[in-house]
Parts: structure tokens; C-alpha cells; sequence
């Protein structure tokens, strides 16, 4: 009775009479869902359309519109909110010829919406594209029941302390992993680069990797995860929350580990790259903390506190092999001399747009203090 109350209603309908459904051939026609990212800046939003045709590039999709007076992201009296197509995936969900589009959101006026930071982030991209820069990050989540309380801890108390269940086997170490599969082969199907995924320290608390991506690929590909990831918990009847510290006291907290390397640091005598890129992120903590969660450093408070594999938040460290440290360079890259690093600092539920966009403008484009660049459009 517990496990079936700590689920949705909505999980338990029959998925046999769904697939009877599915199976209906489509006649040519296409179903697409175009997602985007809602006011909350963490939450994701999708609608679907009918298409005549099975789109071949980005540019056979439409622009389309939403009201963003429900989403946070416009007022009712001019809540028209304009859908602009930037990368499109395979659909896991209905399967082929359907496909998921992820959107950037434009304002009435055709700008970009607050929570679009999509936008300036390509700017960004562009600009340092002869870096070729290449990030990798891990996304850190918590399934929780309908309940709110993590899946599968008792209803009344608490599992064990940590140890027995990072990179776990077994029904009493591990929580929901037809979730963490179903997910995965999902964004395989979809064309997602995940390249990844682990039980992690706190139980019910699962990572996945997505990359390596190039530039602005690493926010489109991760966003398009998390929406995957959502719409998989759905069918399951749970839920996928990215807070950076979902259950208080002696318990890991939740980030979003970004592993970035330019192409000069991945040459050989790249350390010095690295170690140049990390000197100059030294400079800038305070701007980073800022932009390494949606409250400018409110959420990532409650993880950055130098334990459970944190450093602090108001202090900035580096170190080989470190997992104390805001930045940690792999053991391997210290042998051979080159390769990447990697940013502890931004907390799961961080836009990866700002993220990437953060860590190019400090250690590419050379700015610093607390104030950005507007770069013009190119």
C-alpha cells in the first residue's frame, strides 16, 4: 500500500490499451512537441502540433505560440509568446517520424523572454568559437514519490547512512532504476549525448552525463534531457527533482559537475591552459556563484558548505583529484599534461546556457569583474 500511494494516479492506467493506440499508422503526418523553458528558468513546458510532413532539418519546423500569462512569462493582456525552433530530436514517446523540438521563447517584441538565455549564450559561443570549447556535465537528480518524500526511503524515518550506495547494486542499495534505463535508452533514441549515468551517494539520487558537446550543443542537448527525464518520470508515476539539497542534514546535496576543455588545452602542454583558465576563474568566484544556480546563489548555499564533497561557497579552491575543491582537475589530465577540468560549483538545478556562457566569457573572452559584455549580434 505504501509503494502504491507514493505514486501518481495517472501511472496506473492501463499502458496495454496506450500501445493499442501507438501502433495507429499516421498516413504520413507528424507529430511534433516543441518544449521550452518556462518563467521558472528550471521548469520545462511542451505542446504538440500536426505537421503534413516529416521534417528533414530545424528549418522545416515553424515558429509557433503559447500564453505565456500561464507560464510565468508574460501578463494576460499581451501573453502571446513567440516559439522559435533551435534543435530537434527524435520523439522516444511516440516514436518515428515524430520528433521533440526545443525552442527559444521571444517576447511580443521578438526579444528574447528573461528565462531565454539560450540566446546570449550563442552570442557567447560564437564569438569564442575558434576555442572550440567542449563541455560534459553531470546532471545529479532526486526521485521523489507523489508525496514529496524520496522513493523508496521508509515512510517514517530514514535508510542508512551513505556508503552502500553510490554506483550500487541491489534492491537495498539502489531506488527506481527502471527509471534511470528507460531514461537513458530514451535519449539514446532521441539522439540526446548522454554518455552516462550512475546511482549516486544519497539513495533515490541518481546522476546521468551528457556530452562531450561543442559550444551552445551542451545547453540543447542537456535541456532536452531534463525534459526526457520528466516525461519518463511521468510514466512512472514519480518524480525528478533537481534542488541542490532536496533532504536536509547529513545527506549529499544535488549539482551539475562541468567538465570543459578548449582545444588548446586538450593538446599536449595543455596543463598550462588549464591552469591559466582556472587562475582566471579565481578572479570571478562571486560572478559564477551568481549564475551557477536560478537565485543567484541563494539554492547553491544550502549545498556549497564544504562537506559532502563540496567546497565552500565564499571561498574558491583548485586541486588535483579533489573533490573538495571548486575546481578539480582530473588525476589523469595531471599525468598526461593535457586534457580538461572540472567545475564543482553549479548546482543541478543550474541553467546550462548560463553556465557554459559564464565559464567562456571569464576564461576565453577575458572579462572580468561582476559586470558582462553585451556583445552585439553577429
Amino acid at each position: 500500500r505504501a509503494v502504491a500511494m507514493s505514486v501518481s494516479h495517472s501511472s496506473r492506467l492501463n499502458k496495454l490499451v496506450r500501445e493499442q493506440y501507438m501502433r495507429l499508422p499516421q498516413d504520413g503526418r507528424v507529430q511534433v512537441t516543441y518544449v521550452w523553458i518556462d518563467g521558472s528558468g528550471e521548469g520545462v513546458r511542451c505542446k504538440s502540433r500536426t505537421l503534413e510532413k516529416e521534417p528533414k532539418s530545424i528549418e522545416d519546423v515553424p515558429e509557433w505560440n503559447f500564453d505565456g500569462s500561464s507560464t510565468a512569462q508574460a501578463e494576460g493582456s499581451n501573453s502571446d509568446m513567440f516559439l522559435v525552433p533551435v534543435c530537434m530530436f527524435r520523439d522516444p514517446f511516440c516514436l518515428d517520424p515524430n520528433k521533440l523540438v526545443l525552442c527559444e521563447v521571444l517576447k511580443y517584441n521578438r526579444k528574447p523572454a528573461e528565462t531565454n538565455l539560450r540566446h546570449t549564450c550563442k552570442k557567447v559561443m560564437d564569438l569564442a568559437k575558434d576555442s572550440h570549447p567542449w563541455f560534459g556535465m553531470e546532471q545529479e537528480y532526486t526521485l521523489l514519490g507523489i508525496n514529496g518524500h524520496p522513493y523508496g526511503w521508509p515512510d517514517n524515518g530514514f535508510p542508512g547512512p551513505q556508503g552502500p550506495y553510490y554506483c550500487g547494486v541491489g534492491a537495498d542499495k539502489v531506488y527506481g532504476r527502471d527509471i534511470v534505463e528507460s531514461h537513458y535508452k530514451a535519449c539514446l533514441y532521441a539522439g540526446v549525448k548522454i554518455c552516462g549515468t550512475n546511482a549516486e551517494v544519497m539513495p533515490s539520487q541518481w546522476e546521468f552525463q551528457v556530452g562531450p558537446c561543442e559550444g551552445i550543443e551542451m545547453g540543447d542537448h542537456l535541456w532536452m534531457a531534463r525534459f526526457i527525464l520528466h516525461r519518463v518520470c511521468e510514466d512512472f508515476g514519480v518524480v525528478a527533482t533537481l534542488d541542490p539539497k532536496p533532504m536536509t542534514g547529513n545527506w549529499n546535496g544535488a549539482g551539475c559537475h562541468t567538465n570543459y576543455s578548449t582545444e588548446e588545452m586538450r593538446r599536449e602542454g595543455g596543463l598550462k591552459h588549464i591552469e591559466a583558465a582556472i587562475e582566471k576563474l579565481s578572479k570571478r568566484h562571486d560572478y559564477h556563484i551568481c549564475v551557477y544556480d536560478p537565485r543567484g546563489g541563494r539554492d547553491n548555499s544550502r549545498r556549497l558548505t564544504g562537506h559532502h564533497e563540496t567546497s565552500n561557497i565564499f571561498e574558491f579552491s583548485a586541486g588535483v583529484a579533489n573533490r573538495g575543491a571548486s575546481i578539480r582537475i582530473p588525476r589523469q589530465v595531471g599525468q598526461d599534461g593535457c586534457g580538461y577540468f572540472e567545475d564543482r560549483r553549479p548546482a543541478a538545478n543550474c541553467d546550462p546556457y548560463a553556465v557554459t556562457e559564464a565559464i567562456m566569457r571569464t576564461t576565453v573572452l577575458n572579462e572580468t569583474g561582476v559586470e558582462t559584455k553585451d556583445y552585439a549580434d553577429h
